[in-house]
């Protein structure tokens, strides 16, 4: 019981390219690291290789931090999670400030609600059957609050990238753009500056613009992704070279035209 716990306070998420989680693995440098909500540091992996890239100038002396869990959550639950996982609170200064807390519960109490416990619910599909049946649900749920929720809803966040990863595993190309396109303002606003997170949504939206002919939308897109990226995961990173493939393909196209 010893041994599980240490496991569950010191490993690591491991990711895939596009942040989609795949596994955990222990990293025992890596876990001398502290946390804070808003860190100079992010850790990307290649594979099952660990990577810890800075986001921001660190001054000498400082401490090198990252986050252990989600920033997206409010306040009290980014509290709560770290308490019951670590067993300590953060005192950072988004805590201290709790900034964005009032953007991230806009909208009717009632209805966020109600989509939390939605997205909650969802499990990863594994057939075209159950993709379906998530995004009816994803649609019903965006249409009946399109008043009462705006997309800076962290609940009504989620739930479009759900609608959007559902569009894109039932190929509805036009569909997934329309909800993906409005995640982008919200991401800005929780992931602003370098975060990974940010760089790949800009890029799964870019890549749903190139597939549809709108060249200069994508590759407008694609650059914001590439200035990200190459300081979240570096040049030599398998996602950006996939990212400056698709880039230089839609620069060719609009040297054409």
């Amino acid at each position: 019981f010893s041994l599980f716990l240490q496991v569950t306070c010191n490993c690591f998420t491991i990711s895939n390219g596009e942040m989609q989680d795949v596994g955990v693995g222990l990293y025992p440098s890596m876990s001398l690291l502290n946390h804070s909500c808003d860190p100079n540091c992010v850790i990307v992996f290649e594979g099952y290789q660990l990577l810890l890239r800075s986001v921001r100038e660190i001054q000498i002396g400082e401490e090198i931090t990252i986050s252990y869990i989600e920033s997206l959550m409010p306040t009290r639950e980014r509290q709560e999670q770290l308490m019951r996982q670590y067993c300590f609170e953060c005192d950072c200064r988004l805590c201290q400030n709790q900034d964005k807390d009032a953007e991230k519960l806009a909208g009717e109490e009632g209805a966020w609600k109600e989509v939390k416990d939605a997205v909650n619910e969802v499990r990863y599909p594994k057939s075209k059957e159950e993709w379906q049946q998530v995004l009816a649900r994803c649609q019903d749920l965006l249409s009946r609050n399109m008043g009462s929720l705006p997309d800076s809803n962290i609940y009504q966040l989620k739930m479009l990238d759900c609608a959007m990863d559902a569009c894109i595993n039932l190929e509805s190309w036009e569909e997934a753009l329309y909800y993906g396109s409005r995640t982008l303002g919200p991401y800005s606003l929780y992931y602003p500056g370098f975060h990974p997170l940010r760089a790949v949504q800009l890029m799964r939206v870019g890549k749903l613009q190139y597939c549809q002919d709108m060249f200069p939308q994508a590759l407008e897109t694609l650059k914001q992704a590439y200035n990200i990226m190459k300081v979240t995961h570096g040049t030599d990173h398998s996602l950006m070279q996939a990212l400056m493939e698709i880039k230089e393909e839609c620069e060719a196209i609009m040297r054409i035209q």
